[in-house]
C-alpha cells in the first residue's frame, strides 16, 4: 500500500452539523486537503493536545497513551487505510501489530505520541480536494469541485441518518450514486 503523509491543517464546525466537526488534513509534501467528519469529543481531544492544554485528569486518549507506554509498546504511525460507503477506516501501528481504530481516535493518539499520520494513496485520491486558490491554471481544476461536492454530500447523508431524516437521506444517497457513476 502506498501511503501519503499528512498533517492536521485545522478543525472547523458547522452549526447545522449537529455537533460534528470537520478535521482537515493536508498533504505534507503536496497541496491536497482531505476533510474527515468527527465527533465533538474527539475534536476537543485533538484540539486540547495541539494547543498544549493539559486537563486536570487524563482524557480517554491520554489514558490509552499511558497504557501503551506502561506496557512497553510504541506507537509508530497511524494510517487511514480505507474509505467505504463514506466512512473512513484507520489503524494504529503499535510495534509490529496493526490495531483497528476510528481515524479520529487514531489521530488523537498520533498528536499525543508525535507520530506521523498517513493516508493510503487510493483513499487520498478518492476523498481529497485541491484548494481553490491552488487550482487556478491547474489541470486539477475540473476534478476538484466534484470531489468537494461528493464529500459534502456524504457528510449531509451521514447527518440525515443521524437525525433519522430518512426521506432526505434517500434523496442524498441517490444524488451521491448519480455523481459517483458519472466520474
Amino acid at each position: 500500500m502506498n501511503k501519503i503523509q499528512v498533517e492536521i491543517l485545522g478543525l472547523s464546525t458547522n452549526p447545522a452539523s449537529g455537533g460534528a466537526y470537520a478535521l482537515i488534513l493536508k498533504e505534507t509534501h503536496g497541496t491536497r486537503r482531505m476533510p474527515i467528519i468527527i465527533g465533538a469529543f474527539e475534536a476537543q481531544s485533538i484540539a486540547l493536545e495541539i494547543e498544549g492544554i493539559k486537563p486536570p485528569r487524563p482524557l480517554t486518549h491520554d489514558l490509552l497513551k499511558n497504557i501503551v507506554e506502561t506496557l512497553g509498546s510504541e506507537l509508530l504511525e497511524i494510517v487511514i487505510n480505507e474509505l467505504r460507503e463514506g466512512t473512513f477506516y484507520a489503524y494504529l501501528q503499535i510495534d509490529s501489530r496493526e490495531v483497528d481504530a476510528r481515524p479520529s481516535d487514531a489521530i488523537a493518539l498520533a498528536v499525543r505520541f508525535g507520530v506521523p499520520i498517513f493516508v493510503a494513496e487510493n483513499v487520498m485520491n478518492e476523498a481529497a480536494f485541491y484548494p481553490e486558490e491552488e487550482q487556478e491554471g491547474s489541470a486539477q481544476k475540473k476534478q476538484s469541485p466534484r470531489l468537494t461536492k461528493l464529500e459534502a454530500l456524504r457528510a449531509q447523508l451521514q447527518q440525515a441518518i443521524e437525525h433519522e431524516d430518512y426521506e432526505k437521506a434517500a434523496k442524498l444517497r441517490d444524488e451521491l450514486r448519480m455523481l459517483e457513476t458519472h466520474e
